[in-house]
């Protein structure tokens, strides 16, 4: 049995839910807010700051009417939707409202959608599987990622307490993609320019503390297993206590975003 103060996986059950667009807003010039809202959002549980969940795009008519279609089970033959993954950046079980952030990058089924959105329209998503829980038993934390990776830290960041100190490095397309980031806790963020600046060699200055720490890291999958190595292999780190996800591949014709 897990301790409460060990990292530990919480299992959720899964159910599609179907969500109207209540707000859309833009934060940055390539990254896009979208609150969704509705009764099937009742249950809904996220407990780790990096969870995702899916997110269905039909593309076909017959893709949209097997959707609409509540008898459908997930290992149905039916047409399948387009699915992508993407970090629950807030939920509030009070006003029943779930914001998802979405990173503008060009043509796919989850940035192709979230270009045109509006209130009104629906979404489905299903999700989350499991969550990651990462108690507050470390001294400082260490993470870093791309614009893919802000949702997911923005909320590490705000259930961090104070006492605690967070060292964050952030690679974007532009200094227009900053965005605040909230914290009780002991903040330092350097955000990276993509072209301009090297992630892993931004990761190799940076002065580890003392204590007990926890490091995390989500960008693209090859860059990730970079900068795992860098973390490990460089700069010392407990393995038990990094954790590193590919959240796109730049290989792919099409680098959806997490």
């Amino acid at each position: 049995m897990n301790s409460p103060q060990s990292i530990h996986r919480v299992m959720h059950e899964i159910k599609r839910r179907k969500l109207e667009v209540l707000r859309v807003t833009d934060l940055t010039p390539l990254m896009r807010r979208v609150t969704l809202h509705g009764e099937d959002l009742a249950g809904f549980i996220s407990l780790g700051t990096d969870d995702h969940v899916k997110l269905l795009f039909p593309r076909t008519p017959e893709e949209q009417a097997a959707l609409d279609n509540p008898g459908l089970g997930r290992d149905s033959e039916g047409p399948r939707p387009a699915m992508r993954d993407y970090t629950p950046r807030r939920f509030d079980a009070h006003s029943n409202e779930l914001d998802i952030d979405f990173v503008l990058h060009g043509d796919g089924p989850a940035a192709s959608w979230a270009a045109q959105v509006e209130p009104g329209q629906w979404l489905y998503i299903a999700g989350p599987r499991g969550s990651l829980v990462v108690p507050d038993m470390f001294d400082s934390y260490l993470l870093i990622g791309d614009e893919t990776a802000i949702p997911a830290i923005a909320r590490r960041l705000e259930e961090l307490p104070a006492g605690r100190s967070a060292r964050v490095l952030i690679e974007v397309a532009s200094l227009q993609e900053q965005q605040p980031l909230a914290s009780q806790a002991q903040v330092e963020v350097s955000w990276v320019v993509r072209g301009e600046q090297d992630l892993l060699d931004a990761i190799r200055n940076v002065q580890v503390p003392a204590g007990k720490l926890y490091a995390w890291v989500a960008t693209e999958a090859a860059l990730s297993r970079k900068a795992r190595r860098v973390l490990l292999d460089e700069l010392g780190l407990d393995d038990e206590f990094v954790k590193a996800a590919g959240y796109w591949r730049l290989d792919e014709s099409e680098a959806e975003a997490h």
